[in-house]
């Protein structure tokens, strides 16, 4: 059974504080007429502290859309190497039993994906598949660990690593002035996470079903407009809202595995702000504590894009685990909008699986066994397959 193991998880060196952030915007916006109302909403997004992956005064210049993707590359090779080789740790495997690399991020780009630069730099091998997510935006954390859920469930042995990077600060535009543009300036942070799902065996969550809702009609909500200086957020004032759509989603793919959503031992969320927890809780009957992992990262990191539902979980890892048998639910949110929801229950290593888990299979959707033949064999895999060889995909 699939098992997400201990994610890996680093923020860059530059903080910026609660109060730096709002003195800035005094200072960048006194003649703003809603600076008041700015102010108020940073004040009340709950987040703290937030790491920059560059020096304030670099942040704040604009030396074109080029420049800064640039950066991002040379930072994602700088800093994603770390993340990945301590989640190999965690789940006790080399980089060459990796079968898929899942790359998710929104805030650069690159082609070839940084996946490619992975496989030839951190000895994974040739026949490693490709998976780049660029634009789900905070639902692609989520979307990376159903995806990886989905390759390991159809090929039992394998195994994949998710990346997710995620620097925020390189999407600051200071033309842009717009009360949901300066909310943003004091929300997003920049952080880099890796985890890898096993096929077999590890120390996790066993994830057991996943899920997708996009709620109709709201791809506006949450977008980006890409110019000649790079991508510049849009931030709707009705996403704050969107719990009231998602949850029944969420219940109904809890109630599909014959689980009740309100009555889980661990939740690990997409928190985009404090809203989010606070409406999530009310409709789900849920106490805020359920969510003081996703709180904390939103406090002490800001929101950090794909990242942020690695980190809560990582958070549920440091605290020792809600020990055999827990269940739980992983979600992430983002745009469309998007909901990528999961299912899991937390087992050790040598923990027997709960035959009561065997996966129930919604009515109309089909779900295809691989062709015969195709299995991976046992045994090490092939550096270099023979000529002619075709990879099962």
């Amino acid at each position: 059974m699939a098992t997400l193991c201990r994610p890996a998880v680093q923020v860059p060196p530059h903080v910026i504080t609660l109060a730096d952030t709002l003195a800035l915007a005094r200072s960048q916006h006194a003649e703003h007429p809603q600076l008041p109302l700015v102010l108020r909403l940073i004040e009340n997004t709950g987040v703290r502290t937030r790491h920059l992956v560059q020096p304030l005064e670099l942040t704040l210049r604009h030396p074109g859309f080029g420049e800064r993707n640039s950066v991002y590359e040379a930072e994602a090779k700088a800093r994603v190497p770390r993340v990945v080789g301590r989640a190999l740790a965690a789940a006790e495997l080399e980089a060459e039993e990796i079968d898929l690399i899942v790359y998710v991020s929104c805030t650069g780009f690159m082609m070839p994906s940084l996946t490619a630069w992975l496989i030839n730099t951190l000895g994974f091998r040739s026949t490693t598949r490709q998976l780049p997510i660029a634009q789900l935006g905070c639902a692609g954390g989520g979307a990376a660990i159903n995806r990886a859920q989905d390759f390991c469930t159809a090929y039992p042995e394998a195994n994949a690593l998710i990346v997710a990077c995620e620097f925020c600060s390189l999407c600051y535009q200071p033309t842009d002035v717009g009360v949901g543009s300066l909310l943003s300036d004091g929300l997003f942070g920049d952080g880099v996470a890796a985890a890898v799902v096993r096929g077999s065996g590890g120390t996790g969550i066993r994830l057991l079903r996943n899920g997708s809702y996009l709620i109709p009609h709201t791809e506006g909500w949450i977008s980006y407009d890409v110019r000649s200086t790079g991508f510049h957020f849009l931030l709707d004032k009705r996403v704050p809202s969107t719990m009231g759509p998602l949850a029944p989603a969420l219940c109904e793919l809890a109630a599909g595995h014959g689980w009740d959503a309100s009555a889980l031992d661990f939740y690990i969320v997409h928190a985009g702000g404090p809203r989010i927890l606070l409406d999530l809780g009310k409709y789900l009957d849920v106490p805020q504590h359920a969510f003081r992992f996703s709180r904390a990262t939103l406090t002490e990191y800001g929101n950090t894009a794909s990242v942020v539902v690695l980190d809560a979980l990582r958070r549920l890892f440091d605290e020792g685990g809600p020990g055999d048998g827990a269940r739980g639910l992983l979600a992430g949110f983002g745009p469309g909008i998007t909901a990528e929801m999961a299912l899991g229950r937390w087992g050790s290593a040598d923990a027997s699986d709960d035959p009561a888990d065997a996966v129930r299979h919604r009515p109309g959707t089909r779900h295809v066994p691989p062709p015969a033949g195709t299995e991976r064999p046992p045994g090490p895999r092939p550096e270099n397959p023979p000529e002619g060889a075709v990879s099962p995909s």
